[in-house]
């Protein structure tokens, strides 16, 4: 974590070895269930919240899109990041990719019940190398990858990022944390799951007290050789009586309830210590002094514009 050259190595020759995970498994390992009916619901609420209190679709200084520019949107999920980028940016193409068929399904019925035309959502898995030439893109945006990528899998998907984006593109991540709150059944509920992502291998945190990937995120998007790498941290308030207190609640209600199956799998509690820890937990978050907080960290880089200036030296010879 303290080389200073390591942004100075070739993005095809970086390894996750300058960003040290707990282990390196490399196949999907979404911990929620996709396909449900509820985990939709939960994306599609979850989607709306995480824009607004990031200030809007591009609110970072420096991030511009082009009327006619291309955008991807890793793990799009039900689409409502795309979506509503595509209505703002009619002339603009936008393409979502989701592994879940479900729920590509779903976006692209929404796509065409808006009348959007210049969207659309296909089928793929962000760990793999993805289907698109060199430079194809402007824009590639991804928000909470770290809900299912195992940390050997983040060099490659960057270096892969790198690869479809055009000389001055923009790379934009946005990661959070668990919630900090008041409630100590909850907080013992989220230490449970970050010790299960440790236990599983998919987690940047040294002992499984943390997710751990807001820390490292700049550090990984330098490595894999972008520029001007900055970071804006946006802060979502949900203790009770506040506007953000019931969308957040809802979103880890049902999040708490999904993410059990992985907690059995793992062998960190049993289905009755879960079950009674989530009911607590449900108590101890509508208490009238319930206070909490939800720490959002977007980190952007760009492509260097260096192979342009290159090209145009040579066609000027």
């Amino acid at each position: 974590m303290n080389d200073p050259d390591a942004a100075e190595v070739p993005a095809n020759q970086r390894t996750s070895s300058q960003v040290t995970p707990s282990s390196a498994p490399s196949e999907h390992t979404y911990i929620l269930d996709s396909e449900q009916a509820a985990e939709l619901a939960r994306l599609m609420q979850q989607d709306r919240l995480l824009t607004e209190a990031m200030g809007g679709l591009l609110p970072e200084e420096g991030i511009s899109l082009p009327e006619t520019g291309r955008v991807l949107d890793l793990a799009c999920g039900p689409g409502g990041w795309a979506l509503e980028l595509a209505f703002r940016f009619p002339r603009a193409e936008i393409i979502g990719i989701d592994i879940s068929p479900s729920v590509v399904e779903y976006a692209n019925a929404q796509a065409w019940s808006r009348g959007l035309s210049n969207v659309h959502f296909q089928v793929g898995n962000v760990m793999e190398p993805l289907p698109f030439p060199d430079r194809s893109f402007d824009l590639i945006n991804g928000r909470a990858l770290c809900s299912f990528m195992a940390p050997a899998a983040w060099p490659r998907l960057l270096a892969e990022c790198f690869r479809l984006l055009k000389p001055g593109g923009i790379l934009r991540c946005t990661e959070a944390e668990q919630p900090l709150t008041t409630s100590p059944t909850f907080e013992h509920f989220c230490s449970l799951g970050t010790q299960a992502l440790k236990r599983a291998g998919q987690s940047f945190s040294p002992d499984g007290r943390h997710v751990g990937i807001t820390p490292v995120l700049p550090r990984l998007i330098r490595q894999a050789g972008f520029e001007q790498v900055r970071l804006r941290a946006s802060v979502i308030e949900w203790s009770m009586g506040t506007e953000g207190h019931y969308p957040v609640f809802k979103d880890f209600l049902v999040a708490m309830d999904l993410v059990k199956p992985f907690l059995l799998k793992m062998g960190i509690a049993d289905k009755e210590t879960l079950e009674a820890l989530y009911q607590q937990a449900i108590a101890e978050m509508q208490a009238e002094d319930f206070c909490a907080l939800w720490t959002l960290l977007t980190v952007w880089g760009q492509k260097p514009t260096s192979d342009i200036l290159r090209e145009t030296s040579l066609a000027a010879g």
